[in-house]
């Protein structure tokens, strides 16, 4: 799931990106364009109100951005509420967020 709110600087949105609890995963991380697909740098923690897979970024306003969420190093996951999505040159498909 993706929540979008206006941050406090200026032309920015803070956007948090949602997995829910009922993934199984040791480790999910956020990759996208937004990390030039770092599959390390934007690790999702897992809360401990509710167990969802959270990870809160402030981007710029007024771009899309294309994203994946990798659990356990191996399984790829879009988001199902994502803006919309766009083919990936593997096979499958990219989901992308709008700030």
């Amino acid at each position: 799931m993706i929540t979008k709110t206006p941050s406090s600087k200026p032309g920015y949105m803070l956007i948090t990106f949602e997995l829910p609890s009922a993934i199984w995963a040791e480790k999910v991380s956020l990759v996208g364009e937004f990390n030039d697909w770092s599959r390390t740098s934007h690790l999702l923690r897992q809360s401990r109100d509710d167990s969802a897979w959270r990870i809160i970024l402030e981007l710029p306003a007024g771009h899309e951005y294309q994203f994946r969420y990798l659990v356990n190093d191996s399984d790829w996951h879009n988001d199902w509420h994502a803006d919309k999505y766009v083919p990936n040159p593997y096979g499958g498909d990219n989901s992308v967020v709008a700030t």
